[in-house]
């Protein structure tokens, strides 16, 4: 596991220092689909006492559609500017959870903002163990017929140096869910 502290020093503060430094912006977790953003992000806000809010549940609300019927409709393009947007109104500088979808990163002006006005959290995992995670539920529009396998091995070659340039980087491999949790508490000082 590799982490990083947004604010450039340690996490928590000085060296020796115990008290964290509160939390005051949007904590978001980015990477590929079925890495479990959705799950650690739900457990993560419970301990943390914060709103949890997940993106794709929000561009559903917001649409009246799935994701799936949006890709369908509407296609990639159009869905990954209504994420942009639906991400800009969660990032309102209150501290919060937020868990996006496996692309939102990847959008030059989505992950300009999260930089700029969240703590960004790099959750990754060998694509291996995503296949076997992904393969639980069909709803996962970029994997429709095709080899899942495939699919998230390339994705994960041509994204992972992107979601390199978030604050913090997890790996979550086969740990579970509250291990991945107790990891991004201690890269937050927490």
């Amino acid at each position: 596991m590799q982490s990083h502290n947004p604010s450039g020093g340690p996490p928590g503060g000085p060296a020796g220092s115990r008290r964290a430094a509160p939390i005051d912006r949007p904590i978001v977790l980015v990477g590929l689909m079925g890495v479990g953003k959705t799950t650690v992000g739900r457990r993560l806000a419970l301990r943390m006492n914060l709103p949890f809010v997940d993106a794709d549940h929000e561009i559903e609300a917001a649409s009246g559609m799935t994701v799936a019927e949006i890709f369908a409709k509407y296609g990639e393009e159009y869905f990954r500017d209504g994420e942009r947007r639906v991400i800009a109104r969660l990032i309102d500088g209150t501290p919060k959870i937020i868990a996006t979808g496996g692309g939102a990163f990847i959008n030059d002006d989505t992950r300009a903002l999260i930089l700029r006005d969240a703590v960004s959290v790099w959750l990754s995992a060998h694509p291996d163990i995503l296949v076997e995670r992904v393969g639980r539920r069909d709803t996962r529009p970029l994997l429709r017929n095709r080899d899942p396998g495939k699919v998230l091995a390339e994705l994960a070659r041509v994204r992972n140096p992107i979601y390199a340039q978030a604050h913090i980087h997890i790996v979550s491999n086969k740990t579970p869910h509250e291990a991945t949790v107790a990891a991004i508490l201690r890269a937050l000082g927490r």
